[in-house]
């Protein structure tokens, strides 16, 4: 008889034992919490045939913005497409060989059409939901969730997680009210899922409630600050929080003691750390060497050609350094980048070349010119991807760009 995992769907090449182990990897991915590569390594040595298991493994290691992450993922494909799989396997195998050539929406399709025969596969679930994330698609993420909870009930292992997922969705997608209180219901279920916690700082933040998302985030620490993928993350929305309330003083505490704190920081911790000193840089605030040393860190992802996302928060350490010699490496990188026919190509012409020109404009003063280019992106500002708490920092600079411009003009009026 057909060994099948939690949710009743058949697998390929597993043993009990291996089993448990994938199902232990996927809720701690699904929850982010705990070491699922790890675990999944486990699984696989129990079970070198377990397909879904080293399908697992791909996804954890293309889930990212990382290059070398998603290269990464190769050999863990290659082993897995010569085992026997199902049909349902092979749409996974044929979804990760997308990614792998870049063709990310090929990937969302080939995991519509998987959720549309299989409503239960959680991890096509949230592999298809990162990559609507990842690339701003903002239709994606709200109806994928949408069409599959039907086949959902508390009894299934994982539900959490789905109603997390939703409750995300539904903030990015303009119903913070909704988004909370389901996002409540998945707490409901288990108050250790941080990517529900996740969605709640969302919420708090998109409603302009940051007293409440303190407060929140404060007395639930021990959900999202421990071994959970987000932590870090978490932060930054906290001190998004005392930045929405004008304590300058406790997000730049936080930026010290909590969010760069590690010798190597991963692509994540950077982006996090661009995005907090930048928006400290709009309100005025002096960080000293903060700027050169975040810069230093960035240098060597300079010519990664991966992440349109990760090249604007790149160019805002250049910028915030004065590294004029990075800042023009990087224009230099996205001039060419804008005429590749691919993915990151298209992104870069759309939107990373005319922010990464803002972002320059915008630090050596010229904020006529920041208006102008910036003033344009609204409509596609969704293709850099993540959040609108993240992609906000567009408008902020727009923001920001035209007071300096009639600050200016009134000053010249005066002085004449």
């Amino acid at each position: 008889m057909a060994i099948r995992d939690y949710r009743g769907e058949a697998v390929t090449g597993a043993t009990g034992s291996a089993l448990d182990a994938f199902e232990q990897a996927l809720a701690g991915f699904q929850s982010w919490r705990g070491d699922p590569a790890r675990t999944i390594a486990t699984a696989i040595e129990q079970a070198p045939g377990f397909v879904m298991a080293h399908v697992l493994h791909a996804y954890l290691l293309v889930c990212t913005r990382e290059p070398a992450s998603v290269r990464a993922a190769v050999p863990v494909y290659e082993r897995a497409l010569r085992l026997p799989a199902t049909p349902r396997e092979r749409l996974h195998l044929a979804a990760i060989a997308a990614t792998l050539r870049d063709d990310y929406e090929g990937a969302q399709s080939i995991l519509g059409e998987l959720l549309a025969a299989y409503p239960r596969d959680v991890l096509a679930l949230q592999v298809a939901h990162a990559f609507d994330y990842l690339g701003g698609d903002l239709a994606g993420l709200r109806g994928r969730v949408s069409r599959v909870l039907y086949a959902w009930s508390p009894r299934l292992p994982g539900y959490q997680s789905v109603l997390a997922m939703h409750a995300f969705a539904l903030a990015e997608c303009g119903e913070p009210e909704r988004a909370e209180a389901v996002a409540l219901e998945a707490l409901a279920l288990d108050s250790l899922n941080a990517r529900a916690h996740h969605a709640l700082a969302h919420v708090f933040e998109m409603t302009g409630r940051p007293a409440d998302g303190l407060r929140w985030m404060g007395d639930h620490i021990d959900a999202w600050g421990g071994s959970t993928f987000v932590a870090r993350h978490c932060w930054w929305h906290l001190a998004l929080f005392h930045l929405q309330r004008g304590d300058i003083a406790a997000a730049l505490s936080l930026y010290d003691q909590r969010i760069r704190t590690d010798t190597t920081p991963s692509l994540a911790d950077l982006i996090d750390a661009s995005a907090l000193l930048w928006r400290l840089h709009l309100n005025n605030c002096d960080v000293g060497k903060r700027w050169s040393d975040l810069a230093a860190d960035w240098a060597p992802r300079l010519a990664d050609g991966f992440c349109t996302f990760s090249d604007l928060h790149a160019m805002m350490a250049f910028v915030g350094a004065r590294d004029w010699r990075l800042a023009a490496r990087l224009l230099s990188e996205l001039g060419e980048r804008q005429l590749m026919p691919s993915r990151h190509g298209g992104t870069t012409r759309l939107v990373g070349l005319p922010a990464g020109r803002a972002l320059v404009a915008f630090g050596r003063g010229d904020f006529l010119a920041t208006i102008d280019l910036l003033s344009h992106l609204s409509p596609v500002a969704h293709r850099l991807g993540g959040s609108h708490a993240q992609r906000d920092v567009i408008q902020l600079t727009l923001r920001a760009a035209v007071g300096c411009a009639r600050a200016s003009v009134a000053f010249q009026r005066l002085a004449a």
